[in-house]
């Protein structure tokens, strides 16, 4: 068959470990046959960035800017023991963290469901989307050690010199103290992304946070969610039969277990990143977890929501064949290409990427799949296959398909 071409590239980001050997054998297995693939590559694997300064990070994000499409393969966010493994000149900081920031986007996070795996929470009926604002909070804060006797305060001065500031504790032993902070225009437009994804997925949208303690931080999403919603988006909603609601975080946890799922929940930078792994978890895995960063102008970075399985690479590096998921992965290719196609009005990519998905939960719900999804399985006895083993049943499937 003649492979489908593009008009646009794509940003293909590579990245480490494990995620980087399947990231090459699903481009060479289930895309580039099928595919005549356009991308500008940059790769962000953790020895090129320490190489460029981190410089090619910031480089893949405003190419994500230009062309409003990338996919992002799992990397490494170094700390001191990878300091050491790999000879760093500096702990580079999150990849992830960098190119959120840059796109001043929002983390939507959804299970992958199959018939025959479960979720740990038995009323869990449809998939619960994750909003995870990916700006400020405690991945942008500020921390010191304090000591005995010391008084920690903090401190604001505004444009004009004039200062004000608060004690936050005399410390009567050793302690530590961190300072986070967020902006106004980052909070609407994670709010502006969250109502747009709820009205284009035709989902409710519940959001949480601890207003009651953190009365001016958690109070200014609160408000700043609100106003958007009753000035922007309130007749959109309700007439497209859709609600939005907060509520504080400690109800939300309540009411998302008691729910049948089937919506987003929007949550603070923090809180979004525990909940998705919690929420996964509960679905049945990381490695069967899509994630999208969404822009508030509509630019998209599609990722594996899991890091890059550093435990099955040093099997890897020892000859050892590894049954590792490569759902997640492969999920950010076809989300990739689906919305390139979308974009360009290419319905044969957007095709294709639908097919490659079925292809992909067909493979698993008949039976075959990765070591780690065998032991959830609930009819009867899984044919366990290696990595290598799950694209090729998967490439048969594609192949029947098409």
């Amino acid at each position: 068959m003649e492979r489908i071409r593009m008009t646009t590239p794509l940003v293909e980001i590579d990245g480490d470990e494990m995620t980087r050997i399947l990231w090459k054998s699903i481009k060479e297995q289930l895309i580039l046959p099928f595919v005549d693939l356009k991308v500008e590559y940059y790769d962000l694997g953790l020895p090129k960035r320490d190489e460029t300064g981190d410089q090619i990070t910031h480089d893949c994000a405003e190419a994500i800017k230009k062309y409003g499409v990338g996919v992002k393969c799992a990397t490494i966010t170094p700390n001191a023991q990878r300091m050491t493994e790999y000879n760093l000149h500096e702990m580079w900081k999150s990849p992830n963290g960098t190119i959120r920031a840059a796109l001043d986007g929002t983390v939507f996070r959804a299970p992958i469901l199959v018939d025959g795996i479960s979720p740990a929470v038995r009323n869990w009926k449809a998939p619960i989307t994750i909003a995870r604002h990916a700006y400020g909070d405690v991945y942008r804060g500020t921390e010191v050690r304090a000591t005995a006797g010391g008084k920690a305060e903090l401190v604001f001065t505004d444009k004009d010199g004039n200062e004000s500031r608060q004690t936050i504790y005399e410390f009567e032993c050793d302690g530590v103290v961190t300072g986070q902070y967020n902006k106004d225009s980052s909070i609407a437009s994670f709010a502006r992304s969250c109502f747009q994804y709820a009205l284009d997925t035709k989902q409710d949208l519940w959001f949480s946070t601890k207003d009651t303690i953190a009365k001016k931080y958690d109070g200014t999403f609160k408000e700043i969610f609100q106003t958007i919603y009753d000035s922007e988006y309130k007749e959109q909603f309700e007439a497209a039969g859709l609600t939005y609601f907060y509520t504080l975080i400690d109800d939300a946890v309540a009411r998302v277990i008691r729910s049948e799922g089937g919506f987003i929940w929007a949550c603070k930078n923090y809180d979004g990143d525990v909940m998705s792994d919690m929420v996964s978890t509960a679905f049945g895995s990381l490695a069967m977890m899509t994630s999208v960063l969404v822009s508030p102008d509509g630019k998209y970075e599609y990722e594996a929501a899991h890091g890059t399985v550093t435990r099955h690479y040093y099997q890897y590096l020892e000859g050892k064949e590894t049954s590792t998921n490569p759902m997640a992965t492969i999920f950010a290719w076809t989300g990739a290409l689906s919305k390139r196609g979308e974009l360009d009005g290419n319905e044969a990519l957007q095709t294709f990427a639908a097919r490659l998905e079925k292809a992909c939960i067909d493979t698993i719900e008949g039976g075959t799949m990765t070591k780690d999804l065998a032991a959830l399985w609930e009819k009867g006895k899984a044919h366990v296959v290696t990595s290598d083993g799950f694209l090729a049943a998967v490439r048969t499937r594609l192949e029947r398909s098409l």
